[in-house]
Parts: C-alpha cells; sequence; structure tokens
C-alpha cells in the first residue's frame, strides 16, 4: 500500500494543464492575454496605495572612479522605508536609459554592485558578478532598491542573523493572513521604483528597463508584464517551467503564489511581455532551474512571441556557469534594444 501523496500532486498538475489548453483553444490571443494578466493580479494580492507619496531623499553621493553611487530613500506605504543605490555613469551627457535591477536572494543590494558593508569592492563578487555595475559601464542609469525580506529589509528579529538569510517565510505566512503576497508586495515596490525613476531629470523616461535575476527576475517578470513602461526585460537564472523547478525541488515560498498554476505555466507568464523585447539567460549547469526546462520554456516563448509576430524581439543566451550571471550577451542586448 502506497500512502504518499505525490500521485495527488501529480493528478493536480495533469488537471490544471487540460484546463489551461482548453482556455488557450477557446480565447483569441489578444483576449488570453488580458484575460492571464487579471488572474496574474490575482494571484499576487492587493497592492497597497498606488498614489502613496515617495517623498523621495539623497542620503549621499561616492565616486567610485567609474561612477557615481547614491544612496536615496524613500517611501512605498506607511510606516515603509526603502533604501535604494542608484550607479549613475561618468562622461554620459543627457537624459540616459535607466534599468531596475532586481536581485535575489543574499545580502541584498549591495550584491549587485559587488561591496561589502563597509562599501569596499569585495575580492569574490559571486554569482551576481557585479551586475550593476556592468551595465553603468555601459551608459545606463541603475536603480539597486533592497527588496522586502532581504539585507536591511529583513525583519527585526532576523537582521542579526546570518546576514545573507532572509525573512521570507515569516513575511509570506504572515502576508498571506492579510490576502497579500510576498511577492505581489515586492512587485508593487518595484512598480514603485520606476515611479522614482521618472522623477529623476538624468533618466530617459521611455527608456526603461529591467534586469533580474533568480528571485529578483520573477520580479522583474511579473512587473514588466504588469507596468508598459518597461521597454525591454532580461531574466536570469529563472526562466523555466513550474513543473522543472519549484514544483521538483525544494525553493523559497516567496515563488509561490495562490491558484497561479491553474492559469498558467511560466513560460506563458513570461509571455505577457510580448510583443515588447525579452532575455533570457540561463547557466548549463544551473541546479535548481535546471537547463532542460530552461530550454522548453524558451521554445514555448518561441512561439508566443511568433504569435506576436515578435520573434526578433526575444533573445537567449545559455551560458556554460551554474546559477549565476553571466552578462556576456545580455548586458549590451539591453544597453542597444533600449537605444534602439
Amino acid at each position: 500500500m502506497d500512502w504518499t501523496v505525490d500521485a495527488m500532486l501529480q493528478q493536480l498538475y495533469e488537471q490544471a494543464e487540460r484546463e489551461r489548453r482548453m482556455k488557450e483553444i477557446e480565447a483569441p490571443l489578444a483576449e488570453r492575454r488580458h484575460n492571464l494578466l487579471s488572474k496574474l493580479k490575482q494571484a499576487l494580492g492587493e497592492f497597497p496605495d498606488r498614489n502613496y507619496p515617495l517623498n523621495a531623499r539623497l542620503i549621499d553621493r561616492t565616486d567610485y572612479g567609474d561612477y557615481f553611487l547614491e544612496r536615496v530613500a524613500y517611501s512605498t506605504m506607511q510606516s515603509v522605508q526603502v533604501p535604494v543605490w542608484v550607479l549613475i555613469p561618468k562622461d554620459t551627457a543627457g537624459p540616459m536609459p535607466a534599468v531596475l535591477a532586481c536581485h535575489g536572494h543574499g545580502n541584498g543590494m549591495r550584491d549587485a554592485v559587488g561591496l561589502d558593508e563597509q562599501g569596499r569592492a569585495l575580492d569574490d563578487p559571486g554569482i551576481y558578478n557585479r551586475f550593476a555595475v556592468q551595465l553603468a559601464l555601459r551608459g545606463m542609469i541603475v536603480a539597486i532598491p533592497e527588496i522586502m525580506g532581504f539585507g536591511a529589509r529583513r525583519l527585526a528579529r532576523d537582521s542579526q542573523a546570518n546576514p545573507s538569510g532572509s525573512s521570507c517565510v515569516d513575511l509570506s505566512s504572515q502576508l498571506l493572513m492579510y490576502g497579500r503576497t510576498l511577492a505581489g508586495m515586492r512587485v508593487y515596490e518595484a512598480i514603485r521604483a520606476l515611479d522614482y525613476l521618472q522623477t529623476r531629470e538624468d533618466v530617459d523616461n521611455e527608456r526603461l528597463g529591467v534586469f533580474g535575476f533568480s528571485g529578483g527576475s520573477l520580479i522583474g517578470a511579473y512587473t514588466s508584464a504588469l507596468d508598459e513602461r518597461v521597454r525591454a526585460t532580461v531574466l536570469c537564472g529563472w526562466v523555466n517551467t513550474f513543473q522543472g523547478s519549484i514544483l521538483s525541488m525544494h525553493h523559497c515560498i516567496d515563488n509561490y503564489m495562490p491558484g497561479l498554476l491553474l492559469e498558467a505555466e511560466q513560460p506563458e507568464l513570461a509571455g505577457l511581455l510580448a510583443p515588447r523585447a525579452l532575455f533570457v539567460e540561463s547557466g548549463e549547469h544551473d541546479p535548481i532551474f535546471p537547463v532542460k526546462y530552461t530550454r522548453n520554456a524558451i521554445e514555448a516563448l518561441r512561439e508566443i512571441y511568433n504569435e506576436w509576430e515578435a520573434a526578433e524581439r526575444l533573445g537567449w543566451d545559455i551560458h556554460p556557469g551554474k546559477h549565476e550571471i553571466s552578462g556576456r550577451i545580455s548586458y549590451s542586448w539591453l544597453y542597444e534594444t533600449l537605444m534602439g
């Protein structure tokens, strides 16, 4: 007698897949997109008041040789302050393209720049490979908000623990009690980060991009889907299938939203960016987003972009690394796409 519940989960997945296929057959492309956007908003949960004043203020500005780093703070909702690092290229005149950088798990926003707690460059930048600096060196302003649940924005009881730890479990659990999700709160704050970028005189408001890694790619994908101000998006270390990744092994609770799989697999959600520009980057040996399923997701995205007659706006790179940022193509692709 088998007392395990694995078969139940497999049956649920297969049933959801059948129902999704029926919906795809019944509705034309634009209607499917509209319906799926609505379901994504529902799964993310209620957002706070979008009109809450940011009251952004500059804390300080440091010269890092090739770029300036501004430390900024703004409010996204009552009782919530967000620290943001803004990297500004040197020797670049006029309004510049700007990128919202969404980090994943780790030490927070300083991982994206490769700095230690004292603001000094790390000898080993780790899996983030100083991606925000690389984007700035190519001529883009880069805003890196500290994402809720990481770094300085953990719960007080977690702040003295492992600096690379998170508050994802407790935040997710408690937010669910109020009809909200941690993913939804993070997407809301990413949208407010775009609001902030548009207040800057040095930003070209028509050239806004998003660059995400790992869990930051989840934020980047759903933010870009909901906010059409985003002209181009790079998603690293995330594009896959739910079945091949977060349903097949342990992943952080911040990846899960109620009812979402009843509406779409992950490639269809990433495909909500179509016909706007999207670049997918993933490592050949990524252990938590296996490349087999990334390739399947890319094929599904190719079909979506072909449906939108926008095949040229989808790019991808499977690099020889693991769960890490490469940037060997994606950095320049983002700049060229925003400038095109």
